[in-house]
């Protein structure tokens, strides 16, 4: 049996170890992460900001914000989409000018009467969109959908339902309650169960108000009312709340990293 050393050679074992090792010094390959519990945000945190949330909104696919942070995410791309559209509808009408010009007899179009192009900027090799070889890039036209940024869904400001939080205790500041652990902020609005990561938890849209999904299944779906409101529900108005995982498999969420990098091939 071969003596293994830290930098053994003569072993006749490829190791797991030294596969892994190997993979990520050299460049190739796909580099695999597993994820632990300081990478998965709090249930209570803002999918944006990654912090609590002091105003929280939830989307219908259950997807968790502070509302200051998606509105104004979704304010900014609303001006971004208003300026890609602005650049390709410049170009539209560039391309078109060309082709009416191209499409008169020769030596009369505009680009004739207009004498020589005015010259471009010049060639650099310092920067990657002057370099020789690069070509000028076209802008293309832009999705006018505004999307949740989970999700990739429709998401408009009147989707957004208010979350109300039930405290674990009354009477405490904003600090002595975000300094307590996960699982002692907050609790169920109905049967008071502990809220965490570990705790499958829904809202519900009338009131906004978090329930655990064993209260919805024991409790709400009998009448299909909610019990703090009285309101009528229906199934679009269960959200089931989106969690960040408890850094174990049984989870459900998916804890993994993975980068494709270039393969080596035989």
């Amino acid at each position: 049996m071969t003596r293994h050393g830290k930098n053994c050679t003569a072993g006749a074992v490829y190791t797991y170890h030294e596969k892994k090792k190997d993979t990520a010094a050299s460049g190739y390959g796909t580099q695999r992460v597993r994820l632990g519990r300081d990478a998965v945000k709090d249930f209570d945190c803002c999918c944006l900001s990654l912090q609590p949330c002091r105003d929280p909104v939830v989307t219908p696919q259950g997807f968790l914000y502070e509302r200051e942070a998606i509105v104004g995410y979704l304010l900014h791309r609303k001006t971004q989409i208003q300026r890609q559209s602005k650049l390709f509808q410049r170009q539209q009408r560039r391309r078109e000018q060309q082709q009416r010009g191209r499409g008169g007899p020769e030596g009369e179009g505009p680009s004739a009467a207009a004498g020589p192009a005015p010259p471009g900027p010049l060639p650099s090799f310092w920067i990657p969109s002057l370099t020789p070889e690069a070509a000028a890039e076209e802008p293309q036209k832009p999705d006018p959908v505004l999307r949740c940024p989970m999700s990739g869904r429709r998401l408009r400001l009147r989707d957004l339902v208010r979350v109300r939080w039930v405290p674990a205790q009354r009477g405490l500041s904003r600090a002595e309650l975000l300094a307590r652990g996960e699982g002692q902020r907050y609790v169920c609005a109905v049967t008071g169960d502990a809220l965490s990561n570990g705790t499958a938890c829904a809202v519900l849209r009338p009131s906004g108000s978090v329930v655990t999904l064993d209260c919805v299944e024991r409790l709400i779906r009998k009448d299909m009312r909610d019990p703090l409101t009285g309101d009528p529900l229906s199934d679009s108005d269960i959200i089931v709340l989106q969690r960040g995982g408890t850094g174990f498999a049984g989870a459900g969420t998916c804890l993994e990293a993975k980068k494709s990098r270039p393969v080596m091939q035989a």
